[in-house]
């Protein structure tokens, strides 16, 4: 791997149950996650597991728990959220949304949305703040005649393209991708992911890459990192973790993939992520391989060759 870019360690997150005093939610607990420069690493699970939540963390959106958050040698989590805006690092870590529509501004034109964060970030004004709103249009394939456009004139595709630029306006270093091409036709999906992984060679950007779509994940990102239940369960290289997944749940999500042979269904409702017992196995109770052991020994994240696999039973 290359020299990392952002290191995770030990992060935690956990809120308070309201109605139930001392209760806490574990939303992130214990994470630990490396991306290297001008690498790509998905993050993949169900509704739940806790990669949002995981994903506001490391945009410096959310407060942690506990844990570090060290972006280019510095560790950002001791800055509160409210005053990260007012950092420099805020500009070198910027997010693409899951739906273009909700996250583009009706009343902003697309040059409007595009330089609004220079206006925040950067000390570029007049000309040459429009100067480096035209360079990035063009780098993302926006035609120039379409800036002037509001959303509500722009096709999904475009939309899309307008949500990258604006993100790549102030030059980040990292971008943090929400399940961007969710939203969008099968044939514009190919053509926006194809666009990023031209931008990430010709720009160096590193990529934390957030879908349901493991195909996606499959074809875009150099490692994958799996999260079941607040924890990462296995990560790895990307083509080792869906040809032969080590984790029983990461085996019943590449299942899922049409053309993986048969599909495991896994039995068995997810547990509460409020007040988890720690000597257990989150997976346990679902797991088709869970024995008493699990029940009452949390397995550690440990190293099998490249990769790391939360399991017992993994090797």
């Amino acid at each position: 791997m290359s020299e990392a870019l952002l290191s995770v360690e030990r992060l935690h997150k956990r809120f308070p149950v309201a109605g139930r005093r001392g209760a806490l939610l574990h939303a992130v607990d214990d994470v630990t996650l490396h991306i290297g420069a001008g690498e790509s690493v998905g993050l993949v699970g169900e509704s739940g597991c806790g990669k949002s939540t995981l994903v506001r963390l490391l945009a410096r959106l959310l407060d942690t728990t506990d844990g570090r958050i060290v972006f280019a040698g510095k560790d950002l989590a001791p800055t509160p959220a409210a005053r990260f805006a007012r950092t420099p690092e805020r500009a070198l870590i910027q997010m693409v949304f899951q739906d273009p529509t909700d996250s583009l501004n009706p009343r902003f034109t697309a040059r409007d949305t595009i330089g609004e964060p220079l206006a925040l970030l950067t000390p570029l004004r007049g000309s040459e703040a429009r100067g480096r709103v035209d360079e990035v249009a063009l780098q993302v394939g926006l035609p120039l005649a379409l800036l002037d456009r509001y959303p509500h004139q722009l096709s999904g595709g475009q939309k899309a393209r307008v949500g990258i630029a604006r993100a790549l306006a102030v030059k980040p270093r990292l971008l943090i991708l929400d399940e961007p091409t969710a939203a969008l036709d099968v044939s514009v999906q190919a053509v926006v992911l194809q666009l990023l992984e031209r931008l990430r060679g010709e720009l160096g950007l590193s990529y934390l890459f957030v879908s349901h779509d493991l195909n996606v994940v499959r074809l875009l990102t150099d490692r994958v990192a799996v999260m079941y239940l607040g924890k990462l369960v296995e990560q790895g290289p990307s083509d080792q973790v869906f040809r032969a997944p080590k984790h029983p749940y990461t085996q019943a999500l590449v299942s899922a993939i049409p053309g993986q042979g048969p599909r495991i269904r896994l039995a068995g409702e997810v547990a509460s992520p409020i007040d988890p017992p720690a000597q257990a196995c989150r997976f346990h109770g679902r797991c088709p391989q869970g024995e008493d052991r699990c029940g009452r020994e949390a397995p550690p994240l440990r190293m099998l060759g490249v990769r790391q696999v939360a399991c017992h039973f993994a090797a």
